[in-house]
């Protein structure tokens, strides 16, 4: 019994032991923490601050200097001639061609223009919602569009607006 007894107390004196170390552990764990969470706070806020920064420096599309703008209605009746789970495509391809020809937009590379950048057609999201409105099998029999080209010989395709 008396080895019983004493067994009993270490038990006791080990566990009133270890719940202190427990505690000390964690307020010094515990203060590192909140530390690291002040100093990652501030660094949250500076991202934000410089997302905020850097968008106003961003140039808008409509900012670039456009060197030529024109409006054109585009007769898409060859897209009807399509199956109709194939015309609202076709109907696109319709105002790619369209462009490329009325603007003079060059897209073969010649072997001295490798290394420059191609000038791109850009067709805005309005002509594309405008396109696929009634779905594949039902686009829009014409369209009219504001084309504008750039310095640099991009063009961007716009809906016109309705006047």
């Amino acid at each position: 019994m008396v080895k019983e007894d004493k067994e009993e107390q270490q038990k006791t004196e080990e566990a009133e032991e270890l719940p202190e170390l427990n505690e000390d552990e964690k307020s010094k764990e515990e203060e590192p923490v909140e530390e690291a969470a002040k100093e990652e706070a501030p660094a949250e806020e500076q991202p934000a601050e410089e997302e905020e920064k850097a968008k106003p420096r961003k140039k808008k599309k409509e900012e670039e200097e456009i060197v030529e703008e024109r409006t054109y209605t585009i007769p898409l009746q060859k897209a009807l001639v399509r199956p109709p789970k194939k015309r609202a495509p076709r109907a696109m391809q319709l105002i790619k061609a369209f462009i490329t020809k009325h603007m003079k937009l060059e897209m073969k590379v010649s072997e001295e223009e490798e290394e420059e950048e191609l000038p791109q057609l850009i067709i805005s999201q309005e002509v594309n919602e405008k396109i696929w409105d009634k779905g594949i099998k039902k686009p829009p029999r014409k369209i009219r569009v504001r084309a504008a080209k750039d310095k640099d010989g991009n063009v961007t395709v716009y809906l016109a607006e309705a006047k």
